[in-house]
């Protein structure tokens, strides 16, 4: 017997559901067997017939707000109902809301991917309200007969809490069939084995800062910037003798009086303001209002968005370092040119134009919409995206397609119609369309990898639903879960596969805070979930024997030794602050602050977003990716180890991490190579956790949790808490759940 959840949320919500509260009644009485989804839900939610008027409880409250509109009173006495969709406890998919229907027709179409474990698919029809929603019924469509792989197409009775009809006649029409990824042909040949758009020309391997800075200096039309923190003293160049000033704001002062369009969209921090000529910096410390005043009579045109605070990163700007080593950094960038850069362009349009919009008293203002460029207009853009397309079977040609996150509150451009908006792949959130086409885009290039995956993350937590606790927690992505999958897939097969997860020893924050001991503790349940699913499936093969689950899995972070190089080590008030600690022992992380993935050497995925709920929902923080490969360089063209410029970034980046190029790297699927890349990675964390000063071989070390045989991760023996910085290293959880930290 299977029991609906469900809770009355307040706020947007999203199509990932982030909170669970128990209303426990029967929806069937189906088998209680769980049965694992993984591929696609096809499923059509059709209509709804005689459901309740569950507004009409509020009628009493028009003798208390008599003087409400119309429209309002029409509101509060008649249902708008929507439908949700979820699996073993996640919300999958949403429909939108119909205002004042009690027998509304959504005819919404949805192909979901799924890789969740369940008993039953469960609709529950619910009533959005002026603040939160109202539960109506659930339809529960038994497991067994979905997992088939038949199409079920029928009307089904709406149950109410007790287990009956909530509304006599209440029905939902519904169809849905499952289709196995293993059916699915778009992942049998690989992520490059379809290229049906011509190749762009992308230069790889670029010096990052200065690439920025020769292209600032060479643009003759525009330059529109946007970031989370647009600093305006950034030296842009460092290291070159003849250009002794590269200040990023000077550069845009200079370009916006050379007749230069110049627009910077940035991140509006609430706790930065000014009051009564008192200026506070904000927590964030990200500059804002600094970067605001520096160009304020200039022609650089700053926006500053708006965005709450809990919407924003949850680290708080930290304390006096002074005397500290400063923190190493390693970084992914990407540079796009040719037409995808026109989806580039166009985001950025979409977003000033939103984020420029006036609202109540403030519309009385000068609008920023006219300081976009109209390019239409401009004889030698118009047409440029043709010229720059190179031909497909140049061996230098690139496939490029953007991703984003981001929803309706934070663009200017999305449909209307809901309908409409399903038809460009957009989904539904309470009061708003979503765009998850980054999420999209690591589902399908995991889904078709075959050999290997590397990913270097700021963040990686997700799958919660398949967790062995905390399920509901809410961190629904399905990137853990469908690398794990993928693993277990192959071993099934028999065929080689291994996966690379690079990550920071800790994420951004002090190690001992509250915000950041809990998101360890989310980066620990998701190790535990992949490293259990990998196991299960080498002890079904009986291969448990042979192979453990790091020989196809492993996480690994990042970390410096130097030795004292002149002059006396500066004084501190107390040596067993962990800034003395790290300054005599000489170590510390450094911090990954990459977004990226290579999948096989053909493809790569490069952009803003981490690999957590956050910045994969689409309704929280706003993201952008691009996702590309060479068409002359995949399996499918090669039919071996394609070599282009994605194997050679690659093997670039093992370089750096580990100080050396070995035959094994050429293979990174093989057992060898694993189990050689793990070796480094311990042999270096033994040596940055001695008290003995002991250089590094490279940076590359492996994350510092012990893994069993069978799968089970727990603290290392000798080392259970980060070294000089302490904090405990899989986390710790303090009782309060809240979604900032996942």
């Amino acid at each position: 017997m299977a029991y609906l959840s469900y809770s009355n949320s307040i706020g947007e919500g999203s199509v990932h559901g982030q909170h669970v509260q128990h209303v426990p009644f029967p929806t069937t009485t189906g088998s209680s067997r769980s049965y694992l989804l993984h591929g696609n839900l096809d499923i059509w939610v059709k209509s709804a017939k005689n459901l309740p008027n569950l507004d009409m409880i509020n009628k009493s409250l028009g003798d208390v707000f008599g003087k409400l509109s119309g429209k309002l009173m029409n509101k509060l006495e008649t249902s708008d109902p929507y439908v949700t969709i979820s699996v073993g406890g996640a919300v999958i998919a949403r429909t939108y809301v119909i205002e004042d229907n009690e027998n509304p027709v959504w005819d919404q179409h949805f192909h979901v991917p799924v890789a969740h474990y369940g008993t039953e698919v469960l609709f529950v029809v619910k009533d959005s309200d002026v603040v939160g929603s109202e539960l109506i019924g659930g339809v529960a469509v038994p497991m067994e007969p979905v997992a088939s792989g038949a199409r079920l197409d029928a009307t089904y009775p709406i149950l109410g809490p007790n287990g009956r009809p909530c509304n006599p006649g209440a029905l939902l029409s519904l169809s849905i069939q499952y289709i196995p990824i293993e059916t699915i042909s778009l992942y049998r040949g690989g992520v490059g084995s379809d290229p049906t758009h011509p190749g762009v020309p992308v230069p790889i391997f670029l010096q990052c800062w200065r690439d920025i800075f020769d292209s600032i200096v060479q643009a003759r039309r525009l330059i529109y910037i946007t970031g989370w923190s647009v600093y305006h003293l950034v030296q842009l160049v460092r290291d070159d003798p003849n250009l002794p000033n590269t200040n990023l704001g000077e550069l845009l002062k200079v370009k916006s009086q050379e007749g230069v369009r110049v627009l910077l969209l940035v991140w509006d921090d609430p706790t930065s303001t000014t009051i009564l000529g008192y200026r506070t910096e904000g927590v964030m410390g990200t500059g804002d209002d600094d970067t605001r005043r520096y160009f304020k009579h200039s022609s650089v045109h700053v926006l500053l968005c708006p965005r709450s605070a809990g919407k924003g990163s949850w680290a708080k700007k930290q304390g006096n370092m002074a005397g500290c080593p400063r923190e190493p950094w390693h970084d992914l960038h990407s540079k796009i040119e040719g037409p995808a850069a026109y989806d580039i362009l166009r985001n950025f349009e979409e977003r000033w134009r939103k984020a420029s919009k006036r609202h109540g008293i403030h519309k009385m203002k000068h609008s920023f919409d006219d300081s976009l460029l109209q390019l239409d207009r401009i004889p030698d853009i118009v047409g440029i995206d043709e010229s720059s397309t190179i031909e497909e079977h140049d061996p230098e040609s690139w496939n490029v397609q953007v991703f984003r996150s981001i929803d309706s509150n934070s663009v200017k451009g999305f449909p209307k119609d809901s309908k409409e908006a399903s038809s460009k792949n957009l989904v539904c959130g309470k009061n708003v369309l979503i765009d998850m086409s980054i999420h999209t885009a690591y589902v399908k290039a995991i889904r078709g990898a075959q050999h290997y995956i590397y990913i270097e993350n700021q963040y990686f937590l997700g799958s919660s639903y398949n967790w062995a606790h905390y399920k509901d927690l809410g961190a629904n992505n399905l990137i853990p879960m469908e690398i794990a999958m993928k693993v277990a897939n192959k071993i099934r097969a028999r065929e080689r596969f291994a996966a690379y997860i690079v990550v920071p020893m800790w994420p951004e924050g002090v190690p001992t805070s509250t915000p950041t001991q809990r998101i360890l503790f989310w980066q620990y349940n998701t190790m535990q979930m992949m490293y259990d699913t990998v196991y299960k499936a080498l002890k079904e093969t009986g291969q448990d024997t042979e192979f453990e689950p790091q020989d196809y899995l492993n996480f690994f972070c990042l970390g410096n030794r130097e030795p004292e190089v002149g002059g006396p080590p500066s004084m501190t008030p107390n040596k067993y602050t962990p800034e003395a600690l790290t300054r005599r022992n000489r170590r510390f992380m450094i911090y990954v602050h990459s977004k990226g993935m290579i999948v096989d050497d053909e493809y790569v995925i490069l952009g803003s977003a981490n690999i957590n709920q956050r910045s994969l929902e689409g309704t929280r923080d706003t993201e952008i990716a691009m996702g590309a490969y060479q068409p002359q360089y995949t399996w499918a063209s090669k039919s071996a180890n394609p070599r282009g410029e994605i194997f050679g970034y690659r093997m670039s980046l093992w370089a750096e991490h580990t100080g050396t190029l070995e035959q094994c790297y050429e293979q990174p699927e093989s057992v060898e190579c694993m189990r050689r890349i793990r070796w480094m990675g311990e042999l270096n964390w033994k040596a940055f956790e001695s008290d003995e000063m002991v250089p590094l071989r490279g940076h590359l070390m492996k994350y510092p949790v012990q893994v069993d045989s069978l799968g089970k991760v727990r603290s290392l023996p000798s080392c259970e808490t980060f070294p000089d910085m302490g904090g405990k290293i899989i986390g710790t959880f303090t009782g309060l759940q809240e979604n900032l930290t996942i």
